[in-house]
């Protein structure tokens, strides 16, 4: 695998991000999300490829539970990296450039919900710094489009973490990572 490089998503990237990760319709809702200034879809690049990319939501939470306990704290949404590159840093590399934007835009916690099931992400983001946040699971929603084109809504039951972060220094100078 040669070099991997993380920017924002641009219009058009859209196209082969849905061929190479899927979710077509999420990847264009997010970027007309971050459009309005209501997020950014970060994306992770070897080449001319994508293999992997995450949603920083700037929005106020959907979910009612992280909204009255977190008001206007960011949350990272819908990590995803290609299969044949996993286990290389790049889901890593994504958490790190959503955090360096944190920090750069003066927010001092981000949070984050994972699927209870979803131990492999959820050893990710413990290494990472990110830890419960002390009020029980909370029932998340997401959405696929099915066979027949129909986008279903599908509860999940997910684990809040969260990670403070220091004010306005890139990540790369606070833990000399990268």
């Amino acid at each position: 695998m040669g070099e991997v490089s993380i920017r924002p998503a641009e219009q058009a990237d859209l196209a082969v991000l849905a061929e190479v990760l899927g979710e077509q319709g999420f990847y264009e809702d997010r970027f007309t999300r971050q459009a309005k200034g209501l997020g950014v879809l970060f994306t992770a690049w070897c080449a001319a490829r994508p293999v992997g990319a995450v949603y920083l939501w700037l929005e106020d939470a959907e979910e009612p539970p992280i909204r009255g306990h977190l008001p206007g704290v960011p949350l990272l949404n819908h990590l995803e990296v290609a299969p044949d590159v996993r286990n290389h840093g790049i889901g890593a590399a994504l958490v790190h450039a959503a955090e360096d934007y944190l920090v750069g835009h003066g927010h001092a916690l981000g949070a984050l919900a994972v699927r209870t099931d979803n131990t492999r992400a959820a050893r990710l983001y413990s290494r990472l710094g990110y830890r419960d946040w002390g009020h029980g699971t909370v029932v998340c929603y997401a959405e696929r489009v099915s066979p027949d084109g129909r986008t279903i809504s599908e509860a999940e039951r997910c684990h809040v973490l969260v990670k403070g972060l220091p004010d306005n220094a890139p990540l790369a100078s606070r833990t000399g990572e990268r």
